[in-house]
């Protein structure tokens, strides 16, 4: 099975939202929204939803609107297509290659692609300067923008709020957490400093590590799992601390697959 993790560049109206959720309905394994990085995360099942999804958003959304405190390339941002189970790496290269040329042909959105070639920070640090479009035109569409198409393994996206600390405290902190596993950005959110990270690696990086690292220099106000997390790295931490950091059973992806199947 191939999971995909879609971010949209939309989190502050509920119409366009709904509109949005109402193409992938049959697929859409979870949704988390956050206005003020006016951002979407879905979280969806296969390879057809992911497009259904993304032609939505290019016909409603326009990226020469959005004002959020995240960066972004498009309004379809960010679109990652994970294998699971029995799928492999070279299964979930073959639907992000597939994906970015029906983004080109039916959408005329350029896509860059990340995996084996690069990351995606890579992408965020040179698109337009010395890196250009893999797929489609060499210039943005004129409102969609562009698409950074990538294939990774499960990762956990976490955020951590900080109950009394500055913005300069914020990215004084990121510049001391990152490493191996660990990437991070620092926001301000509803006026609130937050420390925004993608665990690329549960095995030697988890929610509860995270979570440590950053307590070490300033104090939580509140945990966020973004989206889902697998099994394998729920059950490596101690339930008494699952609502402390906001995790659970019924945040993992496995949980989400078999009630899906159970809809259907």
């Amino acid at each position: 099975m191939i999971e995909c993790v879609v971010n949209i560049s939309e989190g502050q109206n509920p119409g366009k939202l709904a509109k949005l959720s109402a193409t992938v309905t049959a697929d859409l394994l979870d949704i988390h929204t956050d206005s003020d990085h006016h951002r979407s995360v879905f979280t969806l099942r296969g390879a057809l939803a992911p497009r259904l999804l993304s032609a939505s958003a290019v016909n409603l959304l326009n990226v020469h609107e959005h004002t959020g405190v995240h960066p972004r390339l498009g309004v379809v941002d960010v679109v990652p297509f994970i294998p699971l189970g029995n799928s492999t790496f070279n299964e979930a290269i073959h639907e992000r290659n597939a994906f970015a040329q029906w983004a080109a042909d039916e959408l005329g959105v350029p896509s860059f692609l990340y995996g084996p070639e690069r990351t995606l920070p890579d992408i965020r640090r040179t698109a337009w300067t010395s890196l250009f479009p893999d797929v489609g035109p060499r210039t943005a569409h004129p409102t969609a923008g562009a698409i950074c198409v990538g294939v990774r393994e499960v990762l956990v996206a976490y955020n951590l709020f900080l109950a009394d600390a500055t913005m300069n405290t914020a990215r004084e902190i990121v510049l001391n957490i990152r490493q191996p596993g660990l990437r991070a950005l620092s926001f301000l959110v509803d006026g609130q400093a937050q420390i925004s990270m993608n665990l690329t690696n549960v095995d030697i990086m988890n929610v509860d590590t995270a979570y440590d690292i950053v307590a070490q220099y300033a104090n939580i106000a509140r945990a966020e799992l973004v989206g889902l997390m697998p099994m394998q790295a729920l059950t490596k931490i101690e339930p008494s601390r699952w609502n402390e950091l906001d995790i659970g059973v019924d945040k993992t992806i496995e949980a989400r697959f078999d009630e899906l199947l159970k809809a259907q």
